[in-house]
């Protein structure tokens, strides 16, 4: 899942980076309002975290451009503050929901995925798609057989983001834009082999090339 991190405090921004990867996110970070307006619109974005507190702006004017120009996915709000009418701002601005710092780790990451399983319209914490099972807490597969498999971080974010939109044809440049951030530099012909290994364990006919198009999880399989 591709997660913008807007956060001006470097040094915490640094280390929730690498715990938000560990957790299956792939983490793009803006530092400032003006770089995150940009970003939240010209990039497809699965959830984001934004500070109310940044240096060239308020973290709520961002969140207001974003839902004017029509940038729909969720937002949850980071708050120094404990002033409860920040709160019930940011939730009148479109955000989704809000944590105040200081916080644990574990705690932003339950609500992240908790967030963007409501924007799916899920309840719980595992895809199913026919008798497949992705399990977002432990990131393993558990197959119609009962086996289940442990996954790596790349192949648990193409899978799923497949899973998580069976039926929907996802092109290799939409699939690089989850998997990775701006500052990697991927090989072209990377998703051609996950998407390999990924189909030794789910069946080849579950994950299907649509020649010119790119790729779709067929649910029926």
């Amino acid at each position: 899942m591709r997660l913008l991190l807007v956060e001006d405090d470097s040094l915490l921004a640094n280390g929730l980076t690498g715990q938000l990867e560990g957790a299956g996110f792939s983490v793009d970070v803006s530092h400032t309002a003006r770089e995150a307006l940009v970003l939240g619109k010209q990039e497809d974005y699965r959830v984001a975290v934004l500070d109310l507190g940044l240096p060239d702006g308020n973290g709520l004017d961002v969140l207001r451009a974003w839902r004017r120009a029509g940038d729909g996915f969720p937002v949850l709000i980071l708050t120094a503050r404990g002033d409860w009418q920040d709160k019930v701002n940011g939730l009148k601005a479109g955000a989704d929901d809000y944590l105040a710092k200081p916080f644990q780790t574990e705690e932003l990451i339950a609500r992240l995925n908790a967030i963007v399983r409501r924007s799916e319209g899920r309840g719980l914490s595992v895809v199913k798609v026919g008798g497949l099972e992705l399990d977002e807490n432990r990131q393993s597969l558990t197959l119609q057989d009962g086996s289940n498999h442990s996954l790596t971080g790349t192949e648990y974010r193409l899978l799923r983001c497949l899973m998580s939109r069976p039926g929907r044809v996802f092109s290799k440049e939409q699939l690089m834009e989850q998997l990775y951030n701006l500052s990697d530099s991927p090989s072209e012909n990377i998703i051609e082999a996950y998407i390999r290994r990924l189909r030794k364990l789910v069946g080849a006919g579950a994950i299907v090339t649509r020649r010119g198009q790119g790729y779709v999880f067929d649910d029926q399989n």
